[in-house]
């Protein structure tokens, strides 16, 4: 089973996406089920995981009444207030839904320290047992502190989206491996590879300047702790859906097929659940 396990769904309205600015107004439009499954066909993928891209529970709710209706989505990834003082509470409830996969809140966009934060820490605390994955999402400079974060939580499952998102248009290759390779000796954590088109230069991106990054990926983490997302529609700005899914298996194609059926599918449905 081939499985993206990392894409988007919305309504659009510009008042709750206002971080799709102008050099993405291709996005600015709905996105709905149907449109991800005729990709999906068109790529060959036969599964897939939707993650929030509003922190509201509105969202979260109407992700899981989607993946209800479509037999492509088989979980989701959605978002709760997870520091707040009720969350043992909502997380005991959200755990009931069976295609609730995981949870994740939008570090990239919060100050330095965040990960430090008591409140948080104990609300991940409070996902202890409930078999929901906590997905990390951070740019290159903050997986230091996502590390020391990880490194809190032993028993919990985590996923790094988008490879910690490497300033791939600015060369930050250097400093991003070695912070990266240091996150992939923690046992608990998987990556995903994806994002990457995005975070490289949108028009003249190349499949060499981003397979170093898939390699040590490969390297740091192994075929059995890698995962293949396309964060669709997101994507879109920089590559097609199809052309994602041909670079990944250009770059598994060396690979036994064994190892190509673990980063293609396998690990997505044994962490997510599928």
């Amino acid at each position: 089973m081939r499985v993206d396990a990392h894409h988007h769904l919305w309504r659009y309205d510009a008042g709750e996406y206002g971080w799709i600015d102008e050099p993405m107004r291709a996005l600015r439009r709905d996105f709905i089920p149907a449109d991800l499954e005729r990709e999906m066909q068109a790529a060959g993928v036969d599964a897939a995981v939707a993650v929030q891209a509003r922190q509201t529970m509105e969202e979260t709710r109407w992700l899981l009444e989607l993946a209800k209706e479509s037999s492509a989505i088989r979980g989701v990834v959605g978002w709760a207030a997870i520091a707040a003082d009720d969350f043992p509470a909502v997380v005991e409830e959200l755990a009931q839904e069976p295609l609730l996969k995981g949870l994740r809140h939008v570090v990239q966009a919060e100050p330095a320290g965040f990960l430090d934060g008591v409140e948080f820490n104990r609300g991940i605390e409070a996902m202890r047992g409930t078999g929901l994955v906590y997905d990390v999402l951070v740019f290159a400079p903050q997986i230091e502190e996502a590390t020391r974060f990880v490194d809190r939580h032993p028993e919990q499952q985590f996923v790094l989206d988008h490879l910690g998102k490497p300033s791939i248009a600015k060369d930050g290759f250097a400093v991003w491996a070695k912070d990266f390779r240091e996150l992939a000796l923690r046992e608990n954590v998987v990556c995903k590879v994806s994002g990457m088109v995005t975070e490289a230069d949108w028009e003249q991106w190349r499949e060499e300047d981003l397979k170093r990054y898939f390699d040590v990926a490969v390297e740091a983490f192994g075929p059995s702790r890698l995962m293949v997302g396309s964060d669709w529609p997101v994507l879109m700005v920089a590559c097609s859906y199809k052309k994602w899914w041909e670079t990944v298996r250009s770059w598994t194609r060396q690979m036994s097929p064994h190892e190509r059926e673990l980063i293609e599918g396998g690990v997505a449905a044994r962490i997510y659940r599928l």
